[in-house]
């Protein structure tokens, strides 16, 4: 059994909104994604609506079902995207942070307060209520006591954000901290029988440490795919991706 590839798209329309224009197209970057074999594609509708858009999601859905592949939204706890998410019905939601100001996500969700708490809690119940059959993961920092909380909220499967590490990959520096706390947080997990999956700021060659640890069912992967994709297309990037996820089969069953 190999990890599971999603791959986020939101790139693709982050360049579209710079001139609002038409093009690119998010729904034929799902298409040709899917077509190459991508386990999912994953598309984060934020608040403030900087790439993804409202009208995205149902096209995109849509070629996820074609496929006969699920769609992983990402999305924030705001009572509006909750709705729009129960309209759309999609596979898989994570539940993931957001603030205005911030480039990108930048760490997890904060669950060590009762308010932040209760807040993720809520918006689980609210979509378990209405989507009993959608799986929802919630994008969290890998440390025990936040691996713990979760497993008090009503999810499938966290998702950690790997945005440190593959920082630290970058600067060439010790990533043995980094991967213990991946495989304690997969017994944590895992032995609550819930889905253990990774993303953010991963690349081809970040990635490997990862895949040879052998503990993370699914990785989602878009800043670089989408990057790359500028020069050899977003086809053969994925089957690039697909074809290394293939060397590593899982550790952990």
């Amino acid at each position: 059994m190999i990890p599971r590839l999603g791959v986020n798209i939101d790139h693709v329309a982050t360049l579209r909104q710079q001139r609002g224009e038409s093009y690119p197209s998010v729904e034929r970057a799902a298409r040709d994604t899917l077509m190459s074999g991508a386990d999912q594609i994953t598309i984060h509708l934020r608040e403030d609506r900087r790439h993804i858009q409202d009208a995205d999601v149902s096209p995109v859905h849509q070629q996820c079902t074609h496929f006969g592949k699920p769609l992983n939204l990402e999305m924030g706890c705001h009572p509006e995207i909750i709705d729009l998410a129960i309209n759309e019905n999609p596979e898989w939601i994570c539940l993931v942070p957001e603030k205005r100001e911030e480039r990108t996500t930048e760490g997890g969700l904060d669950l060590s307060t009762p308010e932040a708490f209760k807040r993720v809690f809520e918006a689980c119940e609210k979509l378990k209520k209405h989507l009993p059959k959608t799986k929802i993961s919630l994008f969290v920092e890998a440390d025990a006591a936040t691996l713990q909380a979760s497993l008090k909220i009503h999810c499938d499967a966290v998702e950690i954000h790997t945005g440190e590490y593959a920082k630290d990959f970058l600067k060439d520096t010790d990533l043995s901290h980094h991967l213990k706390q991946y495989q304690e947080g997969a017994r944590i997990i895992r032995g609550a029988n819930r889905g253990f999956h990774a993303g953010h700021g991963l690349t081809f060659e970040s990635v490997v440490p990862l895949l040879e640890l052998g503990v993370f069912s699914e990785y989602n992967i878009g800043h670089w795919m989408m990057s790359e994709a500028m020069f050899v297309g977003i086809a053969q990037v994925t089957d690039d991706m697909l074809h290394l996820f293939k060397k590593f089969p899982l550790k952990i069953k």
